[in-house]
């Protein structure tokens, strides 16, 4: 009952870069009706459809879903559909809206909340007891006016890349500060410290969520913007140091192929998605080469470090979330697949096939890999942008990318963040 339409990109290769114009929904209709009001009496049997997106989710999980299911509830079956990033953005509503609606469907944790403001998943927060210990940015990004309607699926996240070649492992930085130090000592004129592109915000935001800074908070019914706050401002103070004595990056470049210089050995420290790995290992006659059996060779990483030591810089939580659609006839036997899907046993499937589970208990079975455990202990300590139906508005005006280039341009911090703080406000307060 497993069939696969469209094609997903390797290893999150998709995964928390869809905010940015990713889903327009019009209107503001609040989260779904809640499963039983005014609902039809329960079907005995049936058909339910399950939409997940790429190749990331591994045919053993898929295999374990469906078994599960079919296994646990006699005279149902599951129909489990690939759709592609593409779909997500172009067809799901549409689909969501319809008669022949799918029960459960996979999103990218930043849209989320553009389905739920538009009313098309079903409230979850009955069964939120039953999943366990979840990855907590991607719980915060499924969760609406307090109310939980789509569930985490899997995690991906920033780690710090380095080649034992350039970088020693005996000497890697266990604070924040020491690691902005490290990278201004190990930059020359041919070698950056740490690769970092101006326009690169995810990896801003780390900077900021140290110290204690946010990006904006809810105020009543309004959004009061946070990156001109004390606590922000240190943190982009610290990264402007990266930008003007740590990095020879672009100061409006963006963070795509950044293998390429770390492959030419041309970067000590380089900050970027666990997927940058099958970058940097994909073999030299590859169409897009890495690099092997030169800095490749041996990779380490390690998660980015926090102001104090044993602790870790909070990174944002790419991802997937799952949601059941508001307009299923089958909301109780969509929670049911809900629960599967976050099991330890799904969960441990997900994992072994090199994803961060959304499950925190699941950590256990990733693979004993320095990129593995590294995603998985910097995942721990994630968050998410904020939870407003307008974010991605924010995100598709590249007012956050085009201050960041001004900053590393050496422009005055303060006022930079002033200004952005306003156009913040601006969009997402209307």
């Amino acid at each position: 009952m497993i069939s696969k339409a469209g094609t997903g990109k390797k290893a999150l290769a998709g995964v928390g870069l869809l905010g940015a114009g990713a889903i327009v929904l019009a209107g503001c209709a609040g989260g779904g009706t809640p499963s039983g009001e005014s609902a039809a009496p329960a079907a005995e049997s049936g058909e339910l459809t399950v939409w997940v997106v790429g190749t990331d989710t591994p045919d053993t999980a898929r295999e374990y879903l469906v078994d599960t299911f079919e296994s646990e509830n006699e005279g149902w079956t599951l129909k489990l559909e690939e759709k592609t990033w593409a779909d997500v953005s172009e067809t799901y509503v549409a689909a969501l809206q319809s008669n022949d609606t799918p029960d459960v469907v996979e999103v990218g944790n930043t849209q989320a909340i553009g389905f739920i403001d538009q009313g098309l998943f079903s409230d979850l927060s009955d069964i939120r007891g039953d999943l366990g210990d979840l990855n907590p940015g991607l719980e915060e990004a499924g969760t609406y006016d307090d109310t939980f309607y789509a569930a985490p699926y899997y995690a991906g996240g920033r780690v710090v890349f380095y080649s034992p070649e350039i970088v020693d492992p005996a000497t890697l930085p266990k604070t924040l500060e020491e690691y902005v130090a490290q990278g201004v000592e190990y930059r020359t004129d041919a070698m950056s410290g740490i690769y970092a592109p101006g326009r690169d915000w995810y990896n801003m935001l780390p900077y900021v969520w140290a110290y204690g800074g946010e990006i904006a908070v809810q105020d009543g019914e309004s959004w009061d913007a946070q990156f001109s706050s004390p606590e922000s401002l240190q943190g982009l103070e610290l990264l402007q140091k990266v930008y003007t004595e740590a990095t020879n990056a672009p100061a409006d470049g963006l963070e795509t192929d950044a293998h390429v210089p770390f492959c030419a050995g041309e970067t000590a420290f380089l900050s970027a998605p666990a997927w940058m790995q099958w970058s940097i290992l994909a073999e030299p006659d590859a169409e897009n080469p890495g690099c092997p059996d030169t800095y490749g060779k041996d990779l380490g990483a390690f998660p980015l470090p926090g102001l104090s030591e044993g602790e870790t810089a909070p990174i944002f939580a790419g991802g997937s979330n799952i949601g059941v659609a508001a307009l299923s006839p089958n909301q109780e036997m969509a929670k049911e697949v809900v629960k599967i899907m976050l099991s330890k046993g799904y969960q441990d499937l997900m994992a072994e096939g090199g994803l961060t589970p959304a499950l925190l208990e699941s950590a256990e079975s990733l693979p004993d890999t320095p990129v593995a455990q590294a995603q998985a202990e910097a995942l721990a300590n994630s968050k998410g942008v904020p939870t407003s139906p307008d974010w991605a508005e924010v995100e598709s005006s590249l007012i956050i990318q085009d201050s960041l280039v001004r900053i590393a341009q050496g422009e005055d911090v303060k006022a930079v963040a002033e200004k952005l703080d306003a156009e913040i406000e601006s969009i997402l307060n209307g």
